[in-house]
């Protein structure tokens, strides 16, 4: 299933619900599997590069070029908050577990924690250890993980404050801890994907065959933790088998060139991808062996 969107998504708790964000400057709330835009969220200046929901779904953040990260409430759509403070565009941004703390990740090279149960409008904490960019934020348990294109991830620990920090190499465009928590997942700017232990940054396993040297694209893994999949630079979204590291399936976008945004279903098979200004709805059996186009 296609249908027009904006080009960053993500899937909201049980699978039913996304949300878009692009450069109408607004976020969009969505029931992909019905086509059908819900409501649409205005609030920043310029393009929005990241939105995420909180644990209730009842509150939205996002981020964008405009140097801002705004609270929106979900059921009226209205601006709760402001924050201003970054210096540059906000690249990414991410709820705490529990949903009363917003990060936001910036070009500024800093990650900025905000208090959204406080009318104080400044940040309660400012992690500027990265040396370039931040691109990528995400938040398990009690720690955060961030990515940099100055080619390193780190791993903040809140229980301790300590900083664990992996130097990858290329600039990294996405890292998501795997839903088991024992390991972390990075794509960087030399068409690789690597698999990494938590705890010794040993590499695992490295996955290659897309095309990623430009732009940031997103990978993220199956409910079951047994596929790793991504977008890429060729107009496909790449598959691979955890374990084999071997390209399984590649999904097809017509007249599409840069896949850079998916999300997959939290217990179903079932997978949404966004290039351009359209975002697919796939539908598939567990294994899938032939390339297939999306419709």
């Amino acid at each position: 299933m296609l249908f027009l969107s904006h080009n960053t998504l993500m899937c909201l708790g049980d699978g039913i619900y996304c949300l878009t964000c692009g450069s109408d400057k607004s976020v969009r709330l969505w029931n992909p599997h019905r086509n059908i835009a819900l409501k649409t969220y205005s609030g920043h200046g310029y393009e929005v590069l990241d939105a995420q929901a909180s644990c209730d779904n009842s509150q939205i953040c996002s981020g964008g070029m405009d140097k801002t990260v705004v609270l929106f409430d979900v059921a009226s759509g209205k601006t709760l908050r402001k924050y201003r403070g970054h210096a540059g565009t906000v690249n990414c941004v991410q709820f705490n577990e529990e949903s009363t703390v917003v990060l936001s990740g910036s070009i500024d090279s800093s990650v900025r924690c905000w208090d959204v149960r406080s009318k104080n409008m400044e940040p309660i904490q400012v992690m500027d250890e990265a040396k370039d960019s931040v691109t990528t934020i995400q938040v398990s348990d009690h720690e955060i993980l961030t990515g940099s294109a100055d080619g390193s991830i780190r791993r903040y620990d809140l229980r301790n404050g300590k900083i664990i920090t992996d130097f990858i190499g290329k600039a990294v465009t996405s890292a998501n801890f795997t839903r088991d928590g024992q390991c972390i997942l990075t794509s960087t700017l030399d068409s690789s994907i690597k698999l990494m232990d938590k705890d010794t940054g040993e590499m695992l396993n490295e996955y290659k065959g897309h095309k990623n040297t430009d732009y940031k694209i997103d990978n993220c893994l199956n409910c079951k933790d047994t596929q790793i999949l991504s977008g890429s630079e060729d107009g496909y979204v790449y598959i691979w088998d955890l374990i084999e590291t071997k390209v399984i399936s590649r999904l097809k976008h017509e007249n599409q060139r840069v896949i850079h945004s998916l999300s997959y279903h939290p217990t179903e098979i079932s997978l949404l991808t966004a290039a351009g200004d359209k975002m697919y709805v796939w539908k598939s059996k567990s294994t899938v062996d032939e390339d297939t186009s999306g419709q």
